[in-house]
């Protein structure tokens, strides 16, 4: 493989490809040869594979370009984090500190590990993921939503370094919190003698004006003046869906720390299919500022011999 002959055959190109047919050459054949992509069965032949088509992009890429790849040793790592859609599959490594947390397939976010690409021996490594906020309404965390989402990144042209416009969707599903991470694998900057990093999109929940999240309960706060906590009341309001409701206080007494729960009114849980949180209602007591003598009177009268 020492001939440059050898590197167009390993990416499958003529010897006068242009970078730009070089580099989109090499982005089909690591997403094809990825060892993570294959079985057990398959993976030394995949991994032999991977470095080889590595190490022939990064010499042709550095002579058509007319660039050198600096050997550069920084810790740079990927942290693959919870909460979003698992689109990493779980594998196992005989390579010193490549390995994935066995529970769900991503890398622990306390101690991340540097990639396959960090232990290939290709001297390429991965930068650190670029992360940025989506803001959600509580209403389309409820319902689940479609966002398209534009920024901007780094891309290699022709060994030119220019910046260009990207647009993709996400699909925000019923139940997710905030914190929820959405990754878009290598569709961050580009770095001469980098992998394009990762874009991970991190959920955000935008204030409610009459709801509060808290895990996956919904809870509101209601003021009601003290003559109705103590003789009845009814109000109405609409559920985080939309529909109507109406609460009748007959016969309970509404004290201070009172709450009432309505079982199945919150949030959707995100992996359990038609199950919900609860809706709490908290009552905040308004008491008055003053009573006059003939007031107290009555109310003490009114009140003499209760529990």
């Amino acid at each position: 493989m020492g001939k440059s002959r050898d590197f167009y055959e390993i990416l499958n190109i003529p010897k006068n490809s242009s970078p730009e047919e070089i580099r989109r050459a090499y982005k089909t054949l690591v997403k094809i040869w990825h060892p993570d992509k294959h079985p057990l069965s398959s993976k030394p032949q995949a991994e032999a594979m991977f470095k080889s088509i590595a190490h022939a992009y990064e010499v042709l890429n550095g002579t058509q370009g007319g660039r050198t790849f600096p050997d550069d040793d920084s810790d740079a790592t990927i942290r693959r984090t919870g909460g979003g859609p698992n689109r990493n599959r779980s594998t196992q490594s005989s390579r010193p500190d490549c390995g994935r947390d066995p529970k769900d397939g991503q890398r622990a976010a306390s101690s991340p590990k540097p990639s396959f690409s960090s232990c290939s021996g290709t001297g390429w490594r991965k930068p650190p993921p670029l992360e940025r906020t989506l803001e959600c309404t509580l209403e389309e965390l409820f319902n689940g939503c479609r966002k398209e989402i534009c920024f901007d990144r780094d891309v290699i042209v022709n060994g030119v370094v220019t910046r260009k416009e990207e647009t993709q969707k996400i699909k925000v599903k019923p139940g997710w919190k905030k914190g929820t991470k959405v990754t878009f694998e290598g569709m961050g900057d580009e770095r001469p003698g980098y992998f394009p990093a990762d874009v991970i999109f991190v959920i955000a929940e935008k204030e409610h004006p009459f709801f509060k999240r808290v895990g996956d309960d919904l809870v509101v706060k209601i003021e009601i003046p003290l003559a109705n906590a103590l003789t009845g009341w009814t109000f109405s309001f609409r559920l985080i869906n939309g529909d109507p409701m109406t609460l009748t206080f007959q016969e309970e007494i509404i004290y201070p720390g009172f709450e009432k729960v309505l079982k199945g009114h919150g949030m959707p849980l995100a992996d359990r299919k038609g199950v919900r949180g609860d809706l709490r209602i908290k009552f905040l007591i308004r008491f008055p500022k003053r009573l006059g003598k003939e007031q107290c009177a009555v109310i003490r009268e009114a009140l003499s011999g209760s529990d």
